[in-house]
């Protein structure tokens, strides 16, 4: 007993009560200046005698937990700073050491659950009509392997100052409704966080959405005010340009000012952000503010644009760039990699419905971007940024197009295998466009040909050159008759798929003009590079060779008696066995040679 007194007076006199605050029922109004005060205080607010033998042994827990607070703190800020001096040896030891004491943790909490449910089931009549308690049945949940799917629309709060707390986005951990925060949700943020800002991470945060359209919607919200200037890429898909059109750019609506950038370099982009100054300084010189939207790889070509160039142009101007990268998904591009700062955009948004969940299964999007523009607690200011301006408390918080954590699972599960599908692609793609450009009547839109105008730039930009997967084709100087194309596009399955979406394992092909981007007229098809015979393809993981085959079987019953020797112009088989052997034999080497060598994972920070 006596050690137990010196443990309890050591912790009073060397704990941070301010950190010791937090745990306290009382964390906001306590008027207590040591632990032993905040125990006294926590007994009295919920009535427990301090005398009896219940109240002593609460209170020896409550020491207990107050200093193992404050030293869970200590522990926080040796990490922060010495973490980046440590060697691997250390950094393993130092993550296995808090992995067990997370599970030292959990055992107390599973500990409580019998006392817990017993205490309970004494308050009920027997009738049986209180119901269940799943509160600490909950806590094994922390050794599960994958993400807990978290299915439940609210949660049970501690105490009225932790919901207050809550409420006003000081409390994390104290979740109040899954249309704001969800475990499973979050898990999934903190993913593409990761994955997407890799060394910068913790500068990031990111809010999952229901479709990849909402968090596009929840960005342009966020960022645009009433008669801004938009400067927005050609090329994005249909359902953002609708978007823009029908409502930003209302003017009964947002009244939006947009400015279609038709390049794709930053000397075309410089030009044209001095055009749009001067085109619409009446606006601008009125208050209006100017941004940039941007998609790259865009849909449906797959043209990449020189971001981190446009991003410091824009950034020079005081302008926001939005960049919605679904099509290069982190494998291809990682823009908020960066090492400057001004070349990053300042959000980054996924349809994680395409190639990052890759079922096909799941519709879901996600906006990420620089912690304070994304959520700061209640009456705070950072870098400029008032809290009621960020992303959270602006559009998250009232819209209710968040992603709800059965789909936030799915997606989580898709990112397993993102790096091994995108390199499957890769290869299919360079070798079937490598197959139709062989072919004199069948012109190939993608930049996977050395020749073509945006070649160079995704040399530039993207990990290895890899080109983006989507892509277009038409066969415009074979001349066909409209009804002779049509039949054989429809012939195309099952191979390939006749689908409107993109980024799946199977390989799928549509008419941008009558589907994915109807929406514009013929005189904007036009401009965006869209015939009535364009065909948008996006590769699949399936076996290219089969693929190649089938297109050709089907261009042999339905082209070639209305042209005849068009068949002949393909490649030879043989020639396409060995352009897969070679593609593959490079696509692989140069994935498998970046990676990190032995001695840098041995020894390296």
């Amino acid at each position: 007993m006596q050690s137990e007194n010196n443990y309890q007076n050591s912790v009073s006199t060397d704990v941070d009560v301010k950190n010791a605050k937090v745990l306290s029922p009382k964390r906001n109004t306590t008027k207590a200046e040591t632990t032993e005060g905040l125990v006294e205080e926590q007994l009295s607010h919920f009535g427990i005698d301090a005398s009896s033998e219940y109240g002593k042994a609460l209170a020896n827990t409550a020491h207990h937990l107050y200093g193992a607070h404050a030293s869970v703190m200590q522990l926080w800020d040796i990490t922060s700073n010495t973490l980046q001096g440590l060697d691997k040896e250390d950094r393993v030891a130092y993550f296995n050491a808090k992995k067990f004491l997370s599970f030292q943790i959990a055992k107390i909490l599973d500990t409580l659950q019998n006392p817990f449910r017993a205490t309970y089931q004494s308050l009920s009549s027997g009738s049986g009509s209180q119901g269940h308690y799943p509160l600490f049945d909950n806590v094994t949940a922390l050794f599960s392997a994958t993400p807990v799917v978290v299915r439940t629309a609210t949660y049970v709060y501690a105490c009225t100052e932790w919901v207050d707390d809550a409420f006003h986005g000081k409390e994390f951990t104290h979740q109040i409704y899954s249309r704001l925060l969800n475990p499973t949700n979050i898990s999934l943020a903190n993913a593409i966080v990761d994955m997407e800002a890799g060394p910068y991470a913790a500068d990031y945060l990111a809010w999952n959405f229901n479709s990849g359209m909402a968090a596009i919607d929840a960005c342009l919200s966020n960022v645009l005010s009433h008669g801004d200037v938009l400067i927005v890429s050609r090329n994005v898909y249909g359902g953002v340009y609708q978007l823009l059109h029908d409502y930003f750019a209302r003017q009964n609506r947002m009244d939006i000012q947009i400015a279609w950038f038709d390049g794709y370099d930053t000397q075309s982009f410089a030009k044209f952000m001095q055009q749009t100054k001067a085109e619409y300084a009446d606006r601008l010189d009125n208050g209006a503010n100017m941004h940039v939207y941007l998609e790259s790889p865009c849909n449906p070509h797959g043209y990449v644009l020189d971001v981190p160039g446009i991003c410091e142009l824009a950034h020079a101007q005081n302008a926001l760039v939005m960049l919605d990268s679904t099509l290069a998904t982190p494998v291809l591009h990682q823009p908020l990699q960066h090492k400057n700062k001004a070349a990053r955009p300042d959000y980054v948004i996924h349809s994680y419905t395409k190639d990052l969940c890759g079922s096909g299964a799941t519709t879901a999007g996600v906006v990420i971007g620089e912690g304070h523009r994304m959520f700061q607690p209640k009456g705070s200011s950072v870098n400029g940024v008032d809290w009621s301006e960020t992303m959270f408390w602006d559009v998250y918080y009232i819209k209710g197009a968040f992603l709800d954590s059965e789909k936030a699972f799915d997606v989580l599960n898709g990112m397993k295998t993102l790096e091994q599908r995108m390199m499957t692609k890769v290869i299919n793609t360079q070798v079937f466009t490598s197959f139709l450009n062989a072919h004199n009547q069948i012109r190939v839109n993608c930049h996977a040909m050395p020749e073509h105008e945006n070649a160079g730039l995704r040399e530039k930009q993207h990990t290895h050159g890899w080109p983006c997967t989507l892509f277009t084709v038409d066969m415009a100087p074979a001349n066909l008759p409209r009804d002779v194309f049509v039949r054989f596009f429809d012939a195309l399955e099952p191979a390939f798929s006749h689908q409107v979406s993109i980024g799946q394992n199977n390989t799928i092909v549509l008419c941008p003009a009558l589907t994915s981007h109807s929406e514009l007229s013929s005189d904007e098809q036009k401009k965006a590079g869209i015939e009535l015979t364009t065909m948008r393809i996006a590769m699949g993981t399936d076996n290219v060779k089969q693929l190649i085959a089938h297109f050709m079987l089907a261009a042999k019953h339905f082209i070639e008696p209305h042209a005849p020797g068009f068949c002949e112009k393909f490649m030879a088989n043989a020639d396409i066995d060995a352009l897969y052997v070679s593609v593959s034999e490079r696509v692989c080497s140069q994935h498998f040679s970046s990676k990190a060598s032995m001695d840098s994972l041995m020894k390296g920070a």
